[in-house]
């Protein structure tokens, strides 16, 4: 229920009635003062409750603390400020086109250039007869220029800067995309793998439930509704031909219908202020031509003019109200940055990934080939052996068991080889459909090494500080913090009453020519035609002249009231947006904990890494010189087969172990960088180039070196039968 009334210096008006002058509804000045002195109490009293004085507790429950009625405190100031990012061929925040260029364009489409399907040049200059010979600096640099991850994500920024644009005009956002999108397959083992899906997009605001399928809607952009900054024009044409039977002729002239022609030309404006002050004018012609002999003139011109200026003094008051979702938006575009940077974290990490999985199989069919060979020169020695009579036909067969199982074993190894040659291909591809990149074998040329990093060194809880400066997602929940305070003073802005100040000028004027049908009457209410020259013609211009010479003004100022009696939806949204902030906040110092259980964890994790590689490194040659051992012995006679083949089996064992501890120390150490948020620091990524979808300057990896000359492994099956 609401109670309205117009008080308006000079008239009062009500709903469906008609003005009166002020004197004629207040008798006397003794109640004209009372009534002034009633408001004054009233407005005195609403500006000192509190936005929620209409919240009174129910009998029996205890009252709300102070605090928890009061604004939240700031959240505390971001640690990293936004990395800056590209400067795009167009700023989508700015309007396209203007009034001092091509207004024109005000009003056309936008155009958006295709996407480009096309890979990147450099991936072209990697093939070599037919391989692509793939460091990891390279797979790195080709993802940032091919990766549809990447890609997608790198259209978040523009759409955040057209919610810019839209807020500058007072309406609200409709929200920035964030978070991560994870189309690429492999390497899914991630610290930040929280999110995606296409455009990365995710529900909840700060941490806040999402509801079943995300259905349930957030309080953001609570509060009145800011005045529309874009100022509209809007014009009226009409031209009416009007043909009126008459039932009387005394008021037609004596004619049987009534000819009207009217020519109407109505215009408005509209425009709002952010100080929250709205302006209307609008200006109103006609011209009328009737044979109807009671008009003085015909044609006859009319023209209207009024401008009226209203000011919120309570609710919806002031600039930073009516300016509020411009700030949501600008917060939301910073949030998109560190989405982006966050996405070129994952995505790095991921490629990193795929990549030591590609070498660890790539190791794999050499490890696999190299006990083939063994197996096989074996078993050609046994054959010789037995020819000659000297070795037991079991010990053959025994033999050829062993052959036909790593001959298993190397198939095995290169269908793993060659769907992780497919995995990281579209990774760091854009368009797999050419057959010879298709085709293509990839060879991995980098190798890990066991240089300690400088974070090995240094103490987790130094790390863990590292982490919550340079961290996205901390930046994100600050920044949306940010945003809820916003809503917060915007839902309390809300709990006010609607009280508005508003002036208006508006004056008329009528011109034209006498009437050629004009009749006047006489003392015995005659009708006599008009004498000519009793009415003289007034032209357009001097009617429009006297719209400002106050010949025929209307003017007054007045204040609109409007009070909630009860207030309910004003006080739950405010009470709502109050929750989610809090909810906010727990979601914050959850993010720290996480973030302090993932340094961590990946520092235990990096340590166990490097001494598994370690051991794994001393198991090798342990078995790599057993087998030599025993191979000697069996050439003197002091050994078995069986004995030769278990050794094999171990070594073969142990190159798995150590090519997997490798691989594991290498993901493991990539994953600390993600953890830190360090990654582009520490391989000179540059964010505005991987903005852009441009590597100038190739990225440089520590703790790799370049793979040792070797045989490179076949992709074909082994022969069937006994040999290669």
């Amino acid at each position: 229920m609401h109670v309205e009334r117009t008080r308006v210096f000079g008239a009062e008006r009500e709903s469906g009635r008609k003005a009166m002058p002020f004197r004629g509804g207040l008798r006397n000045e003794r109640q004209r003062h009372g009534l002034c002195a009633a408001a004054m109490i009233l407005l005195t009293a609403l500006s000192g409750m509190p936005p929620g004085f209409s919240q009174v507790p129910a009998a029996g429950a205890k009252a709300p603390e102070k605090a928890a009625s009061n604004l939240p405190q700031a959240p505390a100031p971001i640690a990293t400020a936004p990395y800056p990012l590209r400067a795009s061929q167009r700023d989508f925040s700015k309007p396209f086109g203007s009034w001092l260029g091509n207004p024109i364009n005000i009003w056309r489409p936008t155009s958006i250039g295709k996407a480009s399907f096309a890979n990147s040049v450099r991936l072209a200059d990697l093939v070599k007869d037919g391989k692509i010979y793939l460091s990891l600096s390279d797979a790195i640099a080709l993802a940032i220029e091919n990766n549809y991850d990447i890609a997608i994500a790198r259209y978040d920024l523009d759409i955040a800067d057209t919610d810019i644009l839209r807020a500058k005009t007072g309406a609200a956002p409709l929200g920035a995309p964030s978070g991560l999108v994870t189309g690429t397959l492999g390497g899914t083992a991630s610290a930040l793998s929280t999110g995606g899906g296409p455009g990365g997009t995710t529900v909840g605001s700060g941490g806040a439930g999402s509801g079943v399928s995300g259905l349930t809607l957030t309080t953001a952009g609570a509060g009145p509704t800011p005045e529309a900054i874009d100022p509209t024009f809007t014009g009226m044409i009409q031209l009416e031909r009007a043909y009126q039977p008459e039932l009387n002729p005394l008021f037609s002239g004596g004619q049987p219908k009534l000819d009207t022609n009217t020519n109407q030309y109505n215009f408005t404006y509209n425009q709002g202020f952010v100080t929250g002050t709205a302006l209307q004018v609008s200006w109103q012609n006609s011209r009328v031509a009737t044979l109807n002999p009671f008009d003085t003139y015909s044609p006859s011109v009319q023209a209207i003019f009024k401008a009226t200026v209203t000011q919120h003094l309570l609710q919806g008051a002031g600039i930073w109200v009516n300016k509020r979702f411009m700030y949501q938006a600008i917060n939301d575009r910073r949030i998109t940055d560190s989405s982006f940077r966050q996405q070129i974290l994952y995505t790095v990490n991921q490629v990193e990934t795929i990549y030591w999985g590609l070498v660890q199989s790539y190791e794999d069919v050499q490890a696999k080939e190299r006990a083939l060979d063994q197996s096989s020169r074996l078993l050609e020695d046994n054959r010789k052996q037995l020819e000659i009579g000297t070795m037991a036909p079991l010990d053959v067969v025994n033999a050829e068991s062993n052959v036909a199982t790593d001959k298993q074993a190397l198939i095995s190894a290169q269908n793993a080889l060659n769907y992780q040659q497919q995995i990281i291909k579209q990774a760091i591809a854009r368009n797999l459909n050419d057959p010879v990149l298709s085709a293509a074998p990839v060879i991995p040329t980098d190798r890990v090494t066991l240089d300690p990093i400088p974070e090995e060194s240094e103490p987790v809880e130094q790390l863990v500080q590292e982490a919550f400066k340079q961290r996205p997602e901390l930046e994100q929940a600050v920044l949306t913090l940010r945003n809820d305070e916003i809503t917060l003073k915007g839902a309390r802005n809300a709990l006010l009453p609607t009280l508005d100040a508003y002036g208006f000028y508006g004056s008329s004027a009528i011109g034209g020519s006498q009437s050629p049908d004009c009749v006047t009457f006489t003392a015995s209410f005659t009708s006599v035609p008009c004498a000519p020259g009793t009415y003289p013609t007034v032209g357009y211009g001097a009617v429009a002249q006297n719209l400002f010479n106050s010949s025929a003004s209307d003017k007054g100022a007045g204040v609109n009231l409007s009070i909630p009696i009860r207030n309910r939806e004003a006080q739950s949204v405010q009470e709502r947006s109050l929750m989610e902030y809090r909810q906010a906040e727990l979601r914050l110092e959850q993010l720290h904990t996480e973030i302090r259980m993932q340094v961590v964890n990946a520092m235990y994790a990096l340590t166990n890494d490097r001494a598994a590689v370690q051991a794994a490194i001393a198991a090798r040659d342990y078995n790599q010189q057993s087998l030599d051992a025993e191979v000697k012995k069996l050439h003197l006679g002091a050994s078995t087969t069986a004995n030769v083949l278990q050794q094999e089996r171990n070594l073969a064992t142990a190159d798995d172990n150590l090519i997997a501890a490798n691989a594991a120390y290498a993901k493991d150490r990539a994953g600390l960088y993600q953890t830190l948020a360090s990654t582009l620091e520490h391989y000179g990524i540059n964010l505005g180039d991987a903005a852009m979808g441009t590597v100038g300057t190739a990225p440089v990896v520590p703790g790799v070196q370049p793979a040792q000359p070797e045989k490179e492994p076949t992709m074909s099956a082994p022969t069937p039968g006994t040999g290669q």
